[in-house]
């Protein structure tokens, strides 16, 4: 339901829209191989139009790579699953910033604080091209928002977006204006979009409806030596968030984030210097959204506060040593506080203490250097040192029965000891080799070590769900060949990898453990080009080994194959996309991860963008043509009864937007 009086009266206006455009990916040879960049086009002036795109999270956008899956668990909270690996093991960086979800179940994870208001380009790591973010375990989503663009005369520039779908009755409007020039702007963007539960292929209801608001305002000045200073605060309101057979709903979610940054010239090279904040407030409970059970005649109201509260602070120095060499330096220190409580709200008692008041310190240095050793041959190379803290400040409170989280660690793994100290040490090794024009070797190799997360380490959900303080950490040796090259109207870039992990976290049954596991895959990239049209074939295929078990490790997607098809001409784009999969059959019941094998899948998609006048472009898409039903392998599965399903994909959807722009 729509409370505020401004949002009703958009949402009424919007009514009748249809909505969206479909977003393209593409491979950025240039800047590494194994890099994923998506801009929603091939320029930036259709980055800027796809902005009217109506999806529920931009995180959308990373399923036209077939090397990444979108685990669903309802409308919002799309969790991006890269090489087979998700949640903990992919961080997310907004603007340089790292943030968290605050929900236990992750019905928020940090994809989920994307700007829908304005668009930021994409990039997803899968290796260690640089450290100065910290290792990548699994992979590093990295959103970075473009600063406004101003005409020679003109000292303002904006954009407003109005659409809708019909699938769900979505609405969407959102808009920004800047006012300044290359050297000093404020810009003030925000938005509302909304969406009732959608159908999938087969006609069935499937509980996905939500409401989100955003406001966001930053400001930047820069010198004439060059020194910059920018800013940054935003905040960010998700309401009535329903899940299927999940057992609970998120009714209130509020994200406020704050940015500061500074920089400037130095010596042959630039300084910078970031500080951030990120608090997110989550409610979940199982009355709000819908009938709670029911259990000796009386209603069982169970409601989830949590919070988490993130401080970062990063220096960074990069400098040109010679023509040839290349260096950067950097240390950083990072504060996390996680607390969530599980209560019985009839009943008025602490059913659970969900995270008992964990706290993370965690202080990075890096050292990282690139010396191109003759014209065709670039080595790099990094180091970087973590040392992790990590404690529950209530795991010695008894909850409901009298049980503390100490009394649930010391009757699984036999452990009262929540206090974990980590020194983390990571690295790579990497070259490029550019043997012909047009042609490229990459190869890399890096050592990445991953603390356990609060979750993995030290979830207290009475003796159904618990996390085990005595972790070890994880370590990701990594191995990463591709070849790139593009001749006349064609380009390719085959690639192998493989990710040897020891002491591997794995989730079986609800307990954590470490094992031995390896995870390896091949990608391959084919395109074409002629003029106004254009096609691309992409083909991804991960396999995940518990050695120790010697079985597969659950939730690894299947073989992925994305064909494209697109035209433009004269401002103009039509779109086709096929996205297929195999069944996936290699899966672990035992887990509870894997309920079942997943049928193979193949899902047609149409889009267009088009230009009205000068300023007004109109966007469209018909998303899941043949009214298939289908869900990834990778979405959540739920419960009802005593039955498993998966979170099943939209049905057949109508998009369209209009975008004026100045």
């Amino acid at each position: 339901m729509i409370k505020n009086p401004l949002a009703r009266c958009i949402s009424l206006a919007l009514a009748g829209c249809a909505a969206t455009s479909l977003a393209y990916g593409q491979s950025d040879t240039e800047d590494g191989a194994l890099l994923i960049r998506v801009t929603e086009g091939q320029s930036a002036e259709a980055a800027r139009l796809s902005e009217a795109a109506v999806q529920s999270e931009p995180v959308e956008r990373l399923s036209s790579s077939a090397s990444v899956s979108l685990s669903r668990m309802g409308g919002r909270g799309l969790e991006p699953v890269i090489r087979g690996q998700s949640e903990e093991r992919v961080d997310v960086l907004l603007d340089g910033m790292r943030v968290e979800g605050a929900c236990p179940s992750r019905m928020d994870p940090p994809t989920s604080r994307l700007s829908t208001a304005l668009a930021p380009v994409l990039d997803v790591r899968t290796g260690n091209h640089t450290l100065r973010w910290g290792p990548v375990a699994g992979g590093q989503i990295v959103s970075t928002t473009a600063a406004p663009s101003f005409a020679d005369d003109n000292r303002t520039t904006g954009h407003l977006t109005l659409g809708g779908s019909d699938n769900g009755d979505g609405r969407l409007v959102n808009g920004s204006v800047a006012a300044g020039d290359r050297n000093a702007y404020i810009r003030m963007a925000g938005g509302h979009d909304q969406a009732d539960d959608y159908e999938d292929g087969d006609g069935r209801e499937i509980r996905s409806s939500y409401e989100n608001t955003e406001g966001r305002l930053d400001a930047a000045w820069t010198a004439d030596n060059g020194l910059y200073i920018r800013g940054m605060t935003s905040r960010q309101e998700e309401r009535d968030v329903s899940f299927p057979g999940r057992g609970m709903d998120a009714p209130k979610t509020d994200t406020d984030l704050y940015r500061l940054e500074l920089g400037g010239p130095v010596a042959d090279g630039d300084w910078n210097l970031m500080t951030w904040q990120a608090d997110v407030d989550h409610v979940m409970d199982n009355f709000s959204l819908r009938e709670p059970p029911v259990k000796m005649g009386m209603p069982m109201k169970m409601l989830t506060a949590s919070e988490t509260r993130t401080q970062g602070v990063r220096l960074t120095l990069d400098q040109r040593a010679s023509d040839r060499t290349d260096w950067a330096f950097g240390v950083d220190h990072e504060t996390n506080d996680w607390d969530a409580t599980l209560n019985n709200v009839g009943k008025g008692i602490v059913v659970s203490y969900l995270w008992p008041d964990v706290k993370r310190d965690r202080t990075g240095v890096f050292f990282e250097q690139f010396t191109r050793i003759q014209p065709g041959l670039q080595l790099g190379g990094g180091i970087r040192y973590d040392r992790v803290e990590m404690d529950a400040a209530r795991a010695h409170l008894s909850a409901m029965g009298g049980a503390s989280a100490l009394d649930r660690y010391e009757s699984e793994y036999q452990t009262t000891n929540t206090e974990a100290v980590d020194d983390n040490f990571s690295g790579f090794i990497s070259s490029e080799w550019r043997y012909a024009p047009g042609r490229s070797l990459d190869v890399l190799a890096s050592h990445s070590v991953r603390s356990p997360g609060v979750t993995e380490r030290y979830v207290n959900k009475k003796d159904e769900w618990v996390g085990n303080p005595g972790l070890d950490t994880e370590k990701h040796n990594k191995l990463q060949i591709s070849v790139s090259g593009r001749e006349g109207n064609w380009s390719w870039r085959p690639a192998l990898w493989m990710d040897q992990v020891d002491d591997y976290v794995l989730r079986s049954q609800d307990r954590y453990t470490n094992i031995s596991a390896r995870l390896f895959g091949v990608e391959g990239e084919l395109g074409w080009g002629n003029g106004p049209w254009s096609t691309s074939s992409k083909l991804a295929s991960v396999r995940g080994e518990n050695r120790d078990a010697d079985k597969p490790l659950p939730r690894i997607p299947p073989v992925q194959f994305i064909q494209t098809l697109a035209w433009t001409h004269q401002g103009h784009s039509l779109a086709a996309e096929w996205q297929v999969a195999r069944r996936q059959d290699r899966i672990d019941e035992e887990s509870d991860l894997d309920p079942g094998t997943s049928p193979g899948y193949g899902v047609f998609n149409l889009s267009g963008t088009h230009p009205v006048m000068a300023n007004l472009s109109f966007t469209w898409a018909l998303d899941n043509v043949f009214d298939k039903t289908w869900a990834p392998h990778v979405s959540k599965s739920d419960a009802l009864g005593e039955e498993f399903f998966k979170v099943n994909e939209p049905g057949r959807t109508v998009r369209a937007a209009l975008t004026a722009r100045w």
